[in-house]
């Protein structure tokens, strides 16, 4: 889709991180933007600083995870500026805790948002698109869709679904010969604030039980004592996420289906294929908060 200009996105997860920089880029090419998240304030502060720039956006509220308010937002999309021509479907949390430990209620929640939601949006969105014949679909994974690091289970098991759900996708629009893209975006590390993702989980997902201990790790910061501070330190020093918006623009003007934003775990991801072609038991890998840590000192 190389004629942007005019065009209407949907952007979920759109008031911080990859979200809101994509969502300000694509202001930036004078598309219409529809801002999506489940947090008003920095909604708010994303549209109006669209709109500072000259931009055109609309913010809607709106819970991923559940059905009924990702179709209500394909309804304002249509009533406000028409049908979407992009959407990226990029809202995500940072469900961690060994698989031993982790409560159901957090495998609903990290599966809810970064697998549903991403199943809702394509949806509700998808059908206007391939009845006009064109149309770009962005789906957010990570490189933790290619490689499992202990800890994460939840959001591995999400971004894994991810990546399969996007290549069937992709193969079904090609299939179809429909007009409509694809692309599978695999962040690294980017900064964000993904691992403060509990402020952002919905009453129905908490677990009245009793806390994880304190030897679980738990990548949204919940249960790493004072190790989440130094994570968080970590992640502010990242990748800025704007350099992933021009990236997801590109993709999108030249239907670029992977996506990934660095090099820097391509060896972690051979060593897997490699154990696969040959049918191996994996052995014990760098994990990927040590790889990040890994960059942090380079």
């Amino acid at each position: 889709m190389e004629q942007l200009n005019g065009r209407i996105a949907v952007v979920t997860g759109g008031a911080s991180g990859i979200g809101r920089a994509v969502a300000l880029a694509l202001a930036a090419e004078s598309m219409r933007v529809v801002v999506a998240d489940i947090e008003q304030p920095p909604l708010d502060a994303t549209v109006a600083e669209i709109a500072g720039a000259g931009g055109i956006a609309v913010g809607i509220v709106c819970d991923v995870s559940d059905w009924e308010s990702v179709d209500a937002l394909r309804a304002r999309c249509t009533e406000e500026f028409g049908p979407a021509d992009v959407v990226m479907n990029n809202a995500g949390v940072a469900g961690g805790g060994s698989i031993s430990a982790v409560d159901l209620k957090a495998w609903e929640w990290t599966l809810a948002v970064n697998l549903w939601g991403v199943i809702h949006g394509v949806k509700a969105f998808l059908p206007a698109m391939v009845e006009r014949g064109e149309g770009h679909i962005v789906n957010t994974a990570s490189i933790a869709g290619h490689l499992t690091s202990t800890g994460m289970g939840a959001y591995n098991t999400s971004k894994h679904a991810v990546v399969g759900f996007s290549e069937t996708l992709q193969q079904e629009m090609l299939e179809g010969d429909t007009g409509v893209g694809v692309t599978c975006l695999c962040p690294g590390f980017v900064a964000t604030n993904i691992i403060n993702s509990e402020r952002n989980r919905q009453e129905r997902y908490r677990d009245p039980g009793p806390d994880l201990g304190p030897d679980d790790d738990d990548l949204d910061g919940t249960a790493l004592g004072d190790a989440s501070s130094a994570i968080a330190d970590l992640y502010g020093a990242q990748m800025d996420p704007a350099k992933v918006a021009e990236q997801v623009v590109g993709a999108v003007r030249t239907n670029q289906f992977w996506l990934f934003t660095d090099d820097l775990a391509d060896g972690m991801i051979r060593e897997r294929h490699a154990d696969i072609e040959r049918k191996a038991t994996p052995t014990k890998r760098t994990h990927l908060v040590e790889l990040m840590m890994l960059k942090g000192d380079s």
